[in-house]
C-alpha cells in the first residue's frame, strides 16, 4: 500500500445500522407516496443503488433507519463487507450499515473503491463473528482503517478505476448480447417449441432420452484437497450451455469407488432438477470424461440412432418455451425440484438435422466472438486487480 496516512473510519464518518419494522408484512405498500425499503436484492454490478423493488407506508419510518443520496450502505450479514452508494433516499433493515460522510472527506467513488478492494475484505473478514452467518458490528467497521487523501488524489484514482470498470461492464454487455443473438436465432429457426408452429416431428424426452439421476457425496465425505482424475460436476458449474471449468471439484479415488456408477461422459447432455438454477441444460465437455454428476441434476442418454444434437438440445430446453414448461411442473414447496417423470414427459421437438446443424454453426460461430470478448475481459479484471493492488496494497 502506499504510505498514506491512516485513520479509524470511525473518526471520519458516522456509522449507523438499520431496522426494520416488523412484521414488515404490514409496512409493506404499493402506494406511490411509499419510502424505498432497501434491500440486498435490490443490488446489482453497479456501485449505485438506484431503484427498489418495494416501498414500505411512511409509518414504518419510525421503526427503521432513514438514509439519503450519496450515502454509503455497507452489507453486514450473509454477503457481508459489501459497499454501495446510494443514488435514492429511503430506509433500511438492519442487514445494512450506513456510513454517512458528514464532513465530505471523500470522493464517493474512491471511498467505494477502497471499501470493496480485496484488502479491506480480507479485514472485515477477519472482524465478522457468527456461526452459520458471518456478521459485521458497528464497532467493528469503525476500527478500519481507511486512507486520508486530497480530494485531488482521490478524484485521479477513482476517474483510474472508473475506466477500467466501464471497460468491465462494456465487456460483460457484450457477451449478454451475443448470448441473446443465438436466443433470437433459436426462436427465428424453430419458433416457440410449445406451439410447434414449423410443424416439425415431435414427442417427449422419453421416446429418445432415458433420463438418469447424479449421486449425492456420502456423508462424511467431501471434496479433495487436490486435483484428482475425479471431478465432481455440481450445478453451480452449470451456466448456460457450458461448464464453468474454472471452478470444478474434485474428490479422492475413496469417495469415488461410492459413487462411480453415476459418472458421464463428453457430450452428455445434463439438466439440473434441483436447486435455485433449476432447468439449466448444457452438454458435457469431453475433458470431463468420467466425472461424477451430482444428486442435483440428470444426465440424458440417447436411447436411438442420433437424431437430436446435444447442443441443439441444450438451447432448446434452455428456450423460453420449454423453460415455462419446467417452471409450472417444478415443486416450489421449500428447494425447487422437477421429478424425472416430469423430464420424461417433456415436450420434445425433431427438426430436421439440416436445420439443427445450420443452428448449431451459428453457435459455434457466436462463440468465436464470445471468446474473444471473454479473453479481452479477462485482462481487463486482472488489469483492475493490479491496480487495486497498486492503490490499496
Amino acid at each position: 500500500m502506499n504510505k498514506w496516512e491512516m485513520k479509524p473510519l470511525g473518526q471520519l464518518c458516522s456509522i449507523e445500522r438499520g431496522g426494520s419494522p416488523r412484521p414488515i408484512d404490514k409496512y409493506i405498500t404499493d402506494s406511490p407516496d411509499g419510502i424505498n425499503w432497501i434491500k440486498i436484492g435490490d443490488t446489482t454490478e453497479s456501485m449505485y443503488i438506484t431503484s427498489t423493488k418495494e416501498k414500505i407506508i411512511p409509518e414504518g419510518m419510525k421503526k427503521s433507519r432513514y438514509v439519503q443520496k450519496g450515502d454509503f450502505l455497507l452489507s453486514n450479514s450473509m454477503s457481508f463487507g459489501r459497499p454501495y452508494i446510494l443514488d435514492i433516499d429511503g430506509c433500511i433493515h438492519d442487514g445494512w450499515l450506513v456510513i454517512k460522510d458528514t464532513h465530505n472527506l471523500f470522493d464517493k467513488r474512491f471511498l467505494y473503491y477502497f471499501l470493496g478492494s480485496p484488502v479491506t475484505y480480507q479485514k472485515f473478514k477477519g472482524m465478522a463473528v457468527g456461526g452459520v452467518v458471518n456478521n459485521l458490528n458497528i464497532d467493528m467497521v469503525k476500527k478500519v482503517e481507511v486512507p486520508v487523501l486530497s480530494m485531488s488524489e482521490q478524484k485521479e484514482i477513482a476517474d483510474s478505476l472508473d475506466k477500467v470498470t466501464a471497460l468491465i461492464s462494456s465487456r460483460k454487455t457484450q457477451l449478454e448480447k451475443l448470448d441473446e443473438l443465438v436466443k433470437a436465432r433459436f426462436v427465428e429457426l424453430f419458433g416457440d417449441p410449445k406451439l410447434n408452429n414449423r410443424g416439425w416431428k415431435s414427442g417427449v424426452i422419453s421416446d429418445y432420452f432415458e433420463v438418469k439421476g447424479g449421486k449425492r457425496i456420502p456423508k462424511g465425505m467431501g471434496y479433495s484437497d487436490t486435483k484428482t482424475n475425479h471431478p465432481y460436476l455440481r450445478t453451480t458449474d452449470m451456466k448456460n450451455e457450458t461448464i464453468l471449468e474454472d471452478d470444478i471439484h474434485y474428490i479422492s479415488e475413496e469417495v469415488f469407488q461410492h459413487i462411480k456408477r453415476y459418472t458421464v461422459k463428453g457430450g452428455d447432455i445434463y439438466l439440473t432438477n434441483v436447486g435455485v438454477n433449476l432447468g439449466m441444460a448444457g452438454v458435457i465437455p469431453h475433458k470431463f470424461d468420467g466425472a461424477s454428476l451430482t444428486e442435483n441434476a440428470v444426465k440424458l442418454v440417447p436411447k436411438t440412432e442420433k437424431e437430436i444434437d446435444g447442443m441443439f438440445l441444450a438451447h432448446y430446453i434452455n428456450s423460453p418455451g420449454i423453460q415455462e414448461y419446467i417452471n409450472e411442473r417444478k415443486m416450489a414447496v421449500g428447494v425447487p425440484k422437477l421429478a424425472i417423470f416430469r423430464i420424461e414427459t417433456m415436450p420434445l421437438l425433431i427438426p430436421p438435422m439440416e436445420v439443427q446443424q445450420d443452428f448449431i454453426a451459428f453457435v459455434e460461430q457466436t462463440d468465436k466472438s464470445k471468446s474473444a470478448v471473454q479473453q479481452s475481459l479477462e485482462k481487463l479484471e486482472t488489469l483492475k486487480k493490479a491496480l487495486m493492488q497498486k492503490y490499496f496494497g
